[in-house]
């Protein structure tokens, strides 16, 4: 199958500048990108400025590669023109203020968004050679393809030995079900607190052993990619920990993208961020992408800087 590369060098620029000019060169953000400190929001974009990436010097295969996605809700448009690749086997986190089309990125990516009456996308999110928005790509593939964990543990109402096997005996898997349903509970750290109890429901775990089901659920059907929409922002600090190292554990065999408004919970856990804020007219746009390293030691964007440190959002 196809494979995409791409190399970010890293950037030694001060923050509301950006590196020498190269391929794709990054130019300094002109004021209208830079926030306003008379009116301290920090909201004005100028839909046509590109966002702002950084270098750094490494070979990175890409998972997916967005160009140009928009997508609307009717005649609502929620995110304008993103164009970022999706680093294979990191994690990358999206943040920005609620409402700036974090969640909506995030299932154009599963295609998710097909599900919402209305809805559409355009643009190209490439996955392994072939364009998932195009009507001819099978929806549920890609669902089985890549994976969904949402903000609350959604469990179903059967035992935890079901939970786990049904997408695997949905999708036709003949194998060794036992065996599918350890490892997946053991890749989501959860089989050492239920492999006594397999018949208990689902229902009857804690928030965090839940969420873990949920991912358990997620990896049986052996997807490439996990999608995660603020997995831990309904548990308590100790569960959302457990959920943080599980993150960075299964970031060695497959490719996580995390929506979170935890600043800290992105730093911890995060390979690359990408910021994302929309202005007055509620069209959420890329602002900067790159390195979590660099995104939050040394933004290009002054309104990265300023979102980062609590001015706004």
């Amino acid at each position: 199958m196809p494979r995409n590369f791409f190399t970010l060098m890293r950037s030694s620029a001060p923050v509301g500048t950006a590196a020498p000019a190269s391929n794709g060169a990054l130019l300094e953000p002109p004021p209208s990108m830079k926030r306003d400190a008379a009116d301290g929001v920090g909201v004005h974009l100028d839909p046509n400025l590109e966002a702002v990436r950084h270098e750094f010097t490494e070979e990175v295969e890409t998972a997916l590669q967005l160009r140009n996605v928009s997508a609307f809700y009717g005649s609502f448009q929620a995110i304008d023109k993103m164009t970022m690749p999706i680093p294979r086997n990191r994690v990358t986190a999206l943040i920005g203020p609620s409402g700036c089309g974090k969640s909506t990125l995030l299932r154009c990516f599963n295609r998710m968004n097909d599900l919402i009456p209305g809805a559409r996308i355009e643009g190209e999110i490439e996955f392994e050679g072939r364009n998932l928005i195009d009507p001819n790509v099978d929806a549920v593939e890609v669902r089985r393809r890549i994976g969904m964990v949402f903000q609350k543990p959604n469990p179903f109402p059967k035992s935890i030995y079901e939970n786990v096997a049904f997408g695997a005996r949905i999708n036709g898997y003949s194998g060794d079900m036992d065996r599918l349903v350890e490892d997946a509970l053991r890749r989501a750290a959860l089989w050492d607190e239920v492999k006594d109890e397999l018949d208990k429901s689902g229902l009857a775990l804690s928030g965090g052993q839940q969420q873990r089901l949920c991912i358990a659920r997620a990896i049986a059907v052996q997807p490439e990619i996990i999608l995660m929409d603020e997995p831990a922002s309904a548990l308590d600090p100790v569960a959302t920990l457990k959920i943080e190292d599980l993150m960075r554990e299964l970031a060695e065999e497959y490719t996580i993208v995390v929506v979170t408004h935890n600043m800290q919970q992105a730093g911890r856990v995060s390979d690359y961020t990408a910021f994302l804020l929309a202005g007055e007219e509620r069209v959420g746009r890329l602002v900067e992408f790159g390195p979590t390293q660099d995104i939050f030691t040394n933004p290009l964007d002054q309104r990265t800087e300023d979102y980062i440190t609590g001015r706004y959002g």
